[in-house]
């Protein structure tokens, strides 16, 4: 029986749609072999205002692995009913440590994207930049749970859309934790440019086995995150793409 027959409803829709945007943006990875083909792992990914390069690549995995990665979302997608049964079909769950441990304890590949919704509101500006400095919940998970981990860098994503810096995008993101951002596609249109994307993705990072953790041993392996993932942004921006 193939993978796709284990599929709900809304991931085969998914799946189509996504293949849509595949085509649409020439999408590929460069080191897809660095996934497991079993066993727990974390796949830690840079946050675009699109978001959807996150879904390509678990589709990428998908179809290359045969794996569906779980992934942790924001509170906000889960507070209306109709979007919260939508995200738990597509194998999203609300961010919290409860959740990360139960998807890695049943040998998942956790899909997290540390700079969350921050991140991905960042003004054009600031494009291509890892905003995780305070972020360092999934490299304690990471030492804990003894979890390898996986970065995947797709900094063409920032491109898909143009994000503008304003207050009301900063006020209401600070204040009711609802994203606002004012940007734009292809042309005037919100329509996504058709810029091509590919994910990096490099060979796993295993964490270092401690008896105890200190906040010292995480800022440590945090940082060795952090100089990981910004060579892997850098080699990524400099493959050969166009418009």
């Amino acid at each position: 029986m193939s993978y796709e027959s284990h599929l709900n409803k809304t991931l085969k829709n998914a799946k189509r749609f996504l293949e849509i945007l595949k085509l649409y943006h020439r999408y590929e990875s460069i080191g897809i072999n660095h996934v497991p083909k079993n066993g727990r792992a974390l796949l830690i990914v840079n946050h675009s205002l699109a978001t959807y390069d996150g879904f390509l690549l678990g589709l990428e995995i998908f179809d290359n692995i045969g794996r569906l990665p779980q992934g942790l979302g924001d509170d906000m997608l889960f507070r209306f009913p109709f979007l919260k049964e939508w995200m738990t079909d597509l194998g999203v769950m609300p961010a919290s440590k409860e959740n990360a441990k139960k998807l890695l304890r049943d040998g998942h590949i956790l899909g997290i994207a540390p700079g969350g919704m921050r991140e991905s509101l960042r003004p054009f500006r600031e494009r291509y930049q890892i905003k995780w400095a305070k972020r360092k919940g999934f490299v304690k998970l990471a030492l804990e749970t003894e979890t390898p981990i996986i970065l995947a860098a797709c900094p063409a994503a920032d491109r898909i859309f143009k994000v503008y810096s304003n207050k009301l995008t900063a006020l209401s993101y600070k204040y009711i934790k609802f994203p606002m951002p004012i940007f734009k596609g292809f042309g005037p249109t919100f329509i996504p440019r058709p810029v091509k994307l590919v994910h990096y993705i490099s060979e796993k990072i295993v964490p270092p086995k401690l008896n105890i953790i200190t906040e010292e041993d995480v800022d440590a392996f945090h940082e060795v995150i952090l100089v990981e993932m910004r060579k892997l942004m850098v080699l990524a921006r400099n493959h050969r793409t166009s418009f």
